[in-house]
């Protein structure tokens, strides 16, 4: 019979198990099945990693989510299930041509214009490929038990095929469209961003209330008023009802005397200031709806560099951060300032990817349509019949609606549902060089303006292909293909059926789709979720996974936030280098709730580190006490030796269903105090005197034997290599790997 060493050294026996995993090929379902592990027929389970960005290395969110998603796939591979674990990461365009830009200047004083765009998406393809391996290796020292066989990129070529089709079929159903609408850009990067990817930020600011005509009128930012030529109430205020939509007045400004129209509309909230205000259509979203709706103008006042253009007079090509006190001073002197609140905080938009401040601007963008019909051949959506007229809208409300899809927690529900209700069209069109190259291109034979006209008829229509085209399909002229690149959420959409083929119809997309779960931080509910949902039902006529499990950030002991800026970063990498994975990961299970955010600690690890200790130093104990047990012989059970049959088989009874219901943090915290304090401490205890009894030591080893070997079945989806390796030791019959090892309690279907 084996022995163990006085102390488990993880360090020493993490990357030989893990190695051993990989061998064994039972990462990959179609062994699990060869080797009849798995039954052909058996129920899947399948998930998708949330593909980590290649921008560099894992923190330690990523880490919880690896620890929940292979507790989950290792349980149900226990389980005899057909269980898939589709890896991958995200090019995540924004975020990594930003990282690189960033570098190369600081490296080289250069900009991506210096090296041209060819040039310089070979540097982010090398610098995407280097974080690419440093990701894999962070996902193997989790323990990940990943079919890396099936890995995949959102920028690879089948992937690429995959997203030049989704867009031709959405195009063709007239689902997409170029148009000119108001979107979120970033004067800094040059590039528009979604509604999804905007940060909103308290900021502290001046709050200005002018003199417009006969009316105050209040504002945070005055750069942007030059232009604003209505002035718009509620139909039903009583204090207004003197003035009537459409009635002209003229009235000094900042640069003089404008012609102003009352506008009457609904949105305004007359409890808000004074109830009356001037809207500047081009560079704010409510305005240019409000303008939409009453066919109003709109006038450009700030540049894409985020400096004022003519209409500000002597002011016109200074940036909006100097202007504004001189327009306040301008606005001082001409007796238009009536007073300024120094105390008003309101939020501002910013980018997530990069922290610029956004300045909303017009621009011929493209954009899914999220409110128009579209008719859903064949569908496996609930209270969606095949043939159905449905918007992607409706899509996405009645698959969450319907309860087809269960978001975990459920009080995640009511925030989807107020984000869908609320959604604007999705521009999907982003000024960068990185990405999935939007594939529409532009005949120019004789149109050298090809991209900036809207030509309806013949080769000059806009050309949407799925392959690449050279040559003009109509009259063989020259192309010009749309130099813009792909919002990174369109790729990620697909990311449940791309990864299994689609768009070919493959035996990965019949067995494994729906896939089972998508577990994923909460911050992401709108940018990723939402965008899966929209895509699989419209490309698929199905949901994306039946279960949206949906963890907490990772704070530290303080509860605050994680950044560099307070240098509280902990990195998984060095915890698992100091304590091992297993105790990294039950840090991050133990305590975490669906939804609730976890505090991380080093000596919270350094607990759980304690914990594989134990787990080992019982196994010690147990070898050391089973010198003479015979696995095959005839034994006669005691009522105690029962009593300890039976608590094990209600606490396995309990795990499976704690597991089954996504309860993880109470099914890891029942088997900690099981292992520790009942089994070691009290059954362990009590039966050191049984094992000196000659007629009763059989009995209680076999008791012994038989429960601590399914406490590490139990255990393993949570600590797998700590149990791995003393699985090794154990007798009697067994598999090789504790890993296909079968799981010690079917729950009733």
């Amino acid at each position: 019979m084996a022995e163990l060493p006085k102390h488990y050294n993880p360090q020493e026996t993490e990357d030989a198990t893990y190695a051993r995993w990989e061998e064994s090929g039972y990462f990959n379902p179609d062994n699990l099945v060869k080797d009849g592990i798995a039954d052909k027929d058996a129920e899947a389970f399948s998930i998708v990693l949330p593909p980590p960005n290649v921008t560099g290395t894992l923190h330690m969110g990523h880490a919880a989510m690896l620890a929940i998603e292979d507790t989950l796939v290792r349980y149900h591979r226990m389980r005899g299930k057909r269980t898939l674990w589709v890896p991958g990461t995200d090019h995540a365009a924004i975020a990594t041509q930003t990282k690189v830009e960033k570098e190369l200047y600081k490296k080289e004083g250069s900009t991506r214009h210096d090296l041209g765009r060819e040039e310089f998406v070979k540097r982010v393809e090398a610098f995407a490929q280097e974080s690419h391996d440093t990701i894999v290796n962070q996902v193997r020292k989790m323990g990940s038990s990943v079919d890396w066989s099936r890995e995949a990129y959102t920028l690879d070529e089948a992937r690429n095929v995959a997203v030049r089709t989704a867009f031709k079929k959405m195009y063709d159903d007239g689902l997409i469209y170029r148009g000119r609408r108001i979107v979120n850009w970033d004067p800094r990067m040059q590039t528009t961003i979604s509604d999804d990817e905007i940060e909103w930020r308290e900021e502290r600011t001046n709050f200005y209330y002018l003199r417009y005509g006969p009316f105050t009128i209040a504002t945070a930012r005055p750069e942007t008023k030059f232009g604003d030529k209505y002035v718009v109430m509620h139909p039903d205020d009583k204090r207004y009802k003197e003035y009537q939509s459409g009635q002209k007045l003229t009235l000094e400004w900042i640069n003089g005397p404008v012609e102003a129209t009352v506008i009457k509309d609904e949105a305004i909230d007359m409890e808000l200031g004074t109830g009356v205000m001037t809207i500047t259509p081009w560079h704010d979203a409510t305005d240019f709806d409000i303008a939409e709706r009453h066919n109003l103008d709109a006038e450009q006042i700030i540049d894409e560099n985020g400096k004022l253009l003519s209409i500000a007079g002597e002011l016109a090509g200074m940036h909006i951060k100097k202007a504004r006190p001189l327009i306040v001073e301008k606005l001082k002197e001409k007796g238009l300032l009536e007073r300024v609140d120094e105390n008003y905080i309101h939020r501002i938009a910013t980018n997530s990817r990069g922290g610029e401040l956004i300045e909303p601007q017009i621009k011929q963008q493209w954009f899914v349509d999220v409110n128009k019909k579209f008719t859903l051949p064949t569908s496996n959506l609930k209270d969606i019949a095949d043939g159905a007229e449905v918007t992607l809208k409706k899509v996405m409300q009645m698959a969450v609606k319907s309860g087809q899809i269960e978001i975990l927690p459920d009080r995640f529900e009511k925030i989807y549902f107020h984000w869908i209700d609320n959604l604007r069209d999705w521009n999907i069109s982003r000024q960068l060089w990185y990405g999935h190259r939007i594939p529409v291109y532009y005949c120019t034979r004789g149109n050298s303006e090809a991209r900036s006209s809207n030509f309806e008829t013949g080769c000059q229509k806009p050309i949407v292909s799925i392959e690449e085209l050279n040559e003009c399909p109509n009259c063989k002229g020259p192309l010009e293909q749309d130099p813009d690149t792909l919002d990174t959420w369109f790729s990620s959409g697909l990311w449940t059926f791309s990864t299994l083929g689609w768009p070919e119809q493959t035996a990965d997309l019949d067995v494994y789709h729906p896939t089972n779960l998508l577990e994923t931080g909460y911050d992401i509910l709108f940018f990723w979720v939402a965008r899966m949902i929209l895509m699989s039902g419209y490309l698929l006529g199905d949901i994306p996974f039946s279960t949206v499990y949906l963890h907490g950030l990772v704070r530290d002991e303080a509860g605050r936030k994680m950044s560099k800026s307070l240098d509280n970063i902990i990195d998984p990498l060095t915890l698992i280098e100091k304590y091992g994975a297993d105790a990294t990961r039950l840090s991050l299970i133990i305590g975490a709730a669906p939804g609730s955010d976890v505090k991380l600690s080093e000596d919270k690890v350094r607990g759980y580190k304690n914990f594989t200790n134990k787990l080992w130093n019982i196994s010690r104990f147990l070898l050391m006490n089973m010198e003479d047990y015979d696995p095959g012989a005839a034994v006669s059970f005691s009522k105690d030796d029962r009593a300890i049959l039976d608590e094990f088989e209600k606490l396995a009874e309990e795990i499976t269903k704690d597991i089954e219901a996504y309860r993880l943090y109470l099914a890891a915290e029942k088997l900690y105090h099981y292992a520790w304090h009942t089994f070691a401490d009290t059954i362990l205890e009590a039966s050191k005197p049984v094992l000196q009894d000659e007629a009763a030591r059989a009995a209680r080893q076999h008791v012994l034997a038989t429960t601590w070997k399914n406490t590490l079945k139990l255990l393993h989806p949570f600590v797998p290599f700590v149990t791995e390796e003393l699985w090794r030791t154990m007798p009697g019959d067994k598999r090789d790997l504790l890993m296909v090892e079968t799981w010690p309690h079917q729950p009733h279907a």
